[in-house]
């Protein structure tokens, strides 16, 4: 993003890096308080008064997904900021002074507070970042999905490509540009039979860690498209981030 705006720290082709591939990808949830009367995307572009979610900041995802729904659903949500860590906006909620909030979906399926959260009925899942729904969200509709039912513009379409994508790389194993090609076929065919070894994916569903790898050619195909962005989309991601 920070190239794509041109801010002059920014001294590197980011498109240019030689992506290894991805372990898993880390999409992200919205939720809202289920006491809140918003009990959809649907309810929320006709909402009177837009619900609070909370962020750390400007450069969060908390604070960016929400931004990109109202960019794109015609929702609106009022972004409550500066919250020191997660786990001040998650009291934050438990007392009622926001009402949603942006988490990743492991977190939200592996880990208190939200385990219990869910089980009792305290939140609402409204929307998944995903291109498709993850298992264990099957009645949540992703962000694709809504974009569709709306008819979301091209232009839209390109700027959820561009907010969404740190989702979609998760994390990432890269190296320098400029690497010969046929030290970056070792490296991916190793990572890819690595990703499969027996005794790596026991060892992380023991440890409850999802392994779903994505290749490096697929990565570096997303790298190209996401900095390959026409003026407008440029000038909405400005407007997003505040610019």
């Amino acid at each position: 993003m920070d190239q794509l705006v041109a801010r002059k720290e920014v001294q590197f082709d980011w498109a240019k890096f030689v992506w290894i591939g991805t372990p898993e990808q880390t999409d992200f949830l919205l939720f809202i308080r289920s006491d809140n009367s918003n009990k959809n995307v649907d309810d929320l572009r006709k909402a009177a008064e837009p619900p609070k979610c909370g962020s750390t900041g400007t450069g969060s995802p908390q604070y960016h997904i929400p931004r990109l729904l109202e960019g794109t659903l015609t929702v609106k949500f009022n972004l409550i900021t500066g919250y020191q860590g997660a786990p001040d906006i998650d009291l934050a909620l438990e007392r009622g002074e926001i009402h949603c909030r942006t988490i990743t979906i492991a977190a939200y399926s592996g880990r208190e507070p939200f385990l219990t959260w869910g089980k009792n009925g305290f939140l609402r899942p409204l929307v998944q970042t995903g291109r498709k729904r993850d298992p264990s969200l099957p009645n949540v509709p992703t962000f694709y999905e809504l974009m569709d039912r709306y008819n979301t513009p091209e232009a839209g379409r390109r700027l959820a490509t561009v907010v969404l994508a740190p989702s979609e790389f998760g994390r990432p194993m890269v190296t320098t540009p400029g690497v010969p090609a046929e030290r970056v076929k070792i490296l991916r065919e190793a990572w890819n039979k690595t990703l499969k070894d027996p005794e790596l994916l026991a060892e992380a569903k023991k440890r409850d860690w999802l392994v779903g790898p994505v290749a490096g050619e697929e990565l570096a195909a997303l790298a190209k498209d996401v900095v390959a962005q026409p003026p407008e989309v440029i000038q909405r991601l400005k407007k997003l981030l505040g610019e």
